[in-house]
Order: C-alpha cells, then sequence, then structure tokens
C-alpha cells in the first residue's frame, strides 16, 4: 500500500511540473499533491486473540491474570451456591433439591459400579463431583454476559478484559490435571502398597516385562499432558471459533455454535471427571 501511494505521488509530482513549464492561456487548472507516504495510514481491525493470559498487575511477585480472576469468581459463585442450598435442606425435599440430590445419587451409584466398592466410592465422590462442577461451571461462565466487556484501558489506550474463560489458560489446565494425577498415584500406593504398585512399571522378571513396564510409565506420565491439551485445546478452539463466525455474521449465526459450546462445555467436565475415575480404578488394581 504504501509502495502504491510512493509511485502515485511520484506521478502527480512529474504531472504538476509539466504542466508549470507549459503555458496556458485558457484556464489555470490547480491540482492538490497527493500527501507524502509517511501520511498514508491503513486502519483496519481484525481478530485479535490472544493465547497467554493478561496480568493486569502482580501481588507478591504473583501475575494477577484475567483468568485467575476468573477463577476466583467461579469459586465464589459455587461456595455461594453451596452454602444457599445447604442451608435449606428439608425432610421433604423441593424441586431444587430433590434435582440436587438424584444428581448426587446417580453420579455415586456410578462410581461404585466402577470402583467396585462404595467405600472408595464415598472417598472420591467430593473430588470427582468437584471436578465436574467446576469445569463444567467454569466453561459455562465464559459466556455470561460482561465476562469479555467488563476491562480496563491501560496507558496504550488497549481494551484489557477483567475476565476471561478460565480453561483458555492452559495453566490451569495443567493445575487441574496435576490434581488428578497426584490423586491416582497417591491412591495406588495406599491402596495396594508402594511395591507391588511400582512394579506395574519397573518390572525385571523378563525382558519384555522391563519392556511392558517402561512403556505403562511413560502412559502414566504422559497423562499429564492428555488430561490438560485436551481441555485446553477444545475450549480454546471453541473461543476461536466462536471469535470468527461472530466476526464475520454477528447476528444470528452464532447463536447455533455458543449453544454446542456450552454442551461441548459440559462434556468437557463429564471427560475429565471420568477419566479421573478410570485411571483411579487402574491404579488401585493388582499387577498381573
Amino acid at each position: 500500500m504504501l509502495q502504491c501511494a510512493r509511485i502515485f505521488a511520484d506521478f502527480f509530482r512529474g504531472a504538476c511540473t509539466d504542466m508549470a513549464s507549459t503555458p496556458d492561456t485558457t484556464t489555470h487548472n490547480t491540482l492538490t499533491p497527493m500527501p507524502a507516504p509517511d501520511a498514508v495510514h491503513e486502519s483496519t481491525e481484525g481478530i485479535k486473540i490472544k493465547l497467554a493470559p493478561h496480568a493486569h498487575t502482580d501481588i507478591a511477585g504473583i501475575p494477577l491474570t484475567d483468568t485467575l480472576l476468573t477463577t476466583w469468581l467461579v469459586m465464589a459463585i459455587m461456595l455461594v451456591a453451596a452454602f444457599m442450598l445447604g442451608r435449606k435442606l428439608t425432610m421433604v425435599p423441593g424441586r431444587i433439591q430433590t434435582a440436587v440430590e438424584s444428581l448426587f445419587t446417580f453420579v455415586l451409584e456410578q462410581m461404585e459400579s466402577i470402583l467396585e466398592s462404595r467405600a472408595l466410592a464415598r472417598r472420591f465422590f467430593p473430588l470427582i463431583l468437584s471436578i465436574f462442577l467446576f469445569i463444567s461451571f467454569a466453561n459455562i461462565m465464559k459466556f455470561f454476559p460482561g465476562i469479555d466487556g467488563i476491562g480496563l484501558f491501560d496507558e496504550h489506550g488497549v481494551f484489557n478484559p477483567l475476565f476471561r474463560a478460565v480453561n483458555t489458560d492452559l495453566n490451569v489446565a495443567l493445575a487441574l490435571a496435576i490434581i488428578s494425577f497426584v490423586t491416582i498415584e497417591v491412591t495406588g500406593v495406599a491402596t495396594i502398597g508402594f511395591f507391588k504398585y511400582a512394579g506395574k512399571f519397573i518390572n525385571f522378571s523378563s525382558p519384555l516385562k522391563f519392556i511392558v513396564g517402561l512403556i505403562e510409565l511413560v502412559s502414566e506420565i504422559s497423562r499429564l499432558i492428555s488430561f490438560s491439551f485436551r481441555l485446553f485445546g477444545n475450549i480454546f478452539a471453541g473461543k476461536v471459533l466462536i471469535a470468527v463466525i461472530a466476526y464475520f455474521a454477528p447476528l444470528f449465526l452464532p447463536v447455533p455454535f455458543i449453544a454446542f459450546e456450552l454442551f461441548i462445555g459440559i462434556i468437557q467436565g463429564v471427560v475429565f471427571a471420568l477419566l479421573t475415575l478410570l485411571f483411579i480404578k487402574l491404579a488401585i488394581m493388582e499387577p498381573h
């Protein structure tokens, strides 16, 4: 664009010089010269996608990012909802209490069938349900009004939203993956013993079992990557998809895709919680 402006500017300057050197006895035409190339600006706004979270400030060297603020907001809403629901429990449940109790009963029964132990199901019930509720609600909350519209302008005049979808930050997904990973490993050691559990990965009885054990060890460690990148990739891709569709067709086309992303957000919570439960089941199984 700037090169084209220079070419046209040089052309019109030459034309003005030729006309000034040739006498004109009829009329006097005045040509306004083109602006200099340095004055030519191209102002276009496209789709802005930021991979890393924005740090608004830092507290004792710890960055206070937009995803961290959203995480605190999600936790606060869940705590308030749990408090409000817990203080109104009755012997004759209403509709909301009935729905919540039905959900809890269903999840507990499914966990019991997978773990084959009601005691283990009751022990891990708070963790599994908390993972599901946190991920699902955080994914749904990214479509709440004001999540991307409330923010501050920095010294350069750039608008930075205060909040951002939680699971579009790889740090959050990795933190959840670490919680699941540590729970799985500690449960395996505590249930069947350290040496039996380590025997799943380190076995010198035969070359074949040694290779199989190494493969199992690599697979075990790779869960950190699969857990975190599966959640992060699906949610971040959904955010980019909605942004692209809203840019090209902002009126009605984004609506079905937003509904689809709400469904995907809940499914991601189910998948993360279910995989954690299945890996706990594998961890407590005796080595063969």
